[in-house]
């Protein structure tokens, strides 16, 4: 009996001992197609210059009935007004998020299209694309004069590369009564920014207000006025 569970225990240490293991690295590239509509646009005078607005709407407006992005926003406030500036409205599908590398794909394809102004590009959102507007901002900080979330979100990871954005000027506007995207979300951005020592931002936050806070933003003429007056700092030419 003894000599049986020795010879047993042998074997399994032959067996275990002849284990390996290896190890390796794999480079793989994963592409993913994702379709973005847009509209845009153009100021009367298409020669000179001009300021480019970035839109983003909320998920009331996915799909892929464009009109649907210019129910609010910029969009909306052209029908009955003038601005000298490109707005670009990019929409995106019902069933989808936004995809922020998508969005920086469409401004590229926009500036080499148009004349559009480098230093005056600003980038505004409500509700999920103030999340949107604020991820860009973070993705791309270079790239905006100014950053105008309206009801927005902020991932609590993008709240520690706060500093990134510290120097755009930045208006934040948020209903005290929004039930859809909690009041916190702007109050914790706007103090990591302050923490950041920037010196530029506002937050505003409307008492009786609920998650439309946008509405009497981008229905005055005043926040367009604002944004046209800031031009991007140390730029290379």
């Amino acid at each position: 009996m003894k000599k049986s569970l020795a010879l047993l225990m042998f074997f399994i240490s032959i067996i275990g001992f002849g284990q390996t293991e290896t190890t390796g690295k794999i480079n793989t590239v994963i592409v993913l197609k994702y379709e973005l509509g847009f509209a845009l646009h153009k100021p009367a005078n298409t020669k000179d210059k001009k300021p480019l607005i970035v839109f983003i709407s909320g998920d009331g407006e996915k799909g892929t009935d464009i009109e649907k992005v210019k129910i609010n926003g910029p969009l909306k406030y052209i029908k009955t007004h003038q601005l000298d500036a490109y707005v670009l409205a990019p929409q995106c599908k019902e069933d989808e998020n936004w995809d922020i590398a998508s969005i920086n794909e469409l401004i590229l394809k926009i500036q080499k299209e148009n004349k559009i102004d480098p230093d005056r590009i600003y980038v505004t959102g409500l509700s999920s694309g103030g999340w949107a507007a604020w991820n860009l901002a973070l993705s791309y900080p270079d790239k905006f004069a100014a950053i105008v979330p309206i009801s927005g979100f902020v991932d609590l990871i993008e709240l520690e590369n706060a500093c990134k954005i510290a120097t755009i000027p930045t208006r934040i506007f948020h209903g005290l009564l929004d039930d859809v995207v909690n009041v916190d979300y702007a109050i914790n951005i706007y103090k990591e920014l302050k923490k950041c020592n920037a010196k530029d931002i506002q937050l505003t936050i409307f008492d009786d207000a609920g998650h439309d806070s946008w509405t009497r933003v981008y229905d005055n003429p005043e926040i367009y006025d604002w944004m046209f007056k800031q031009i991007k700092k140390n730029t290379n030419k």
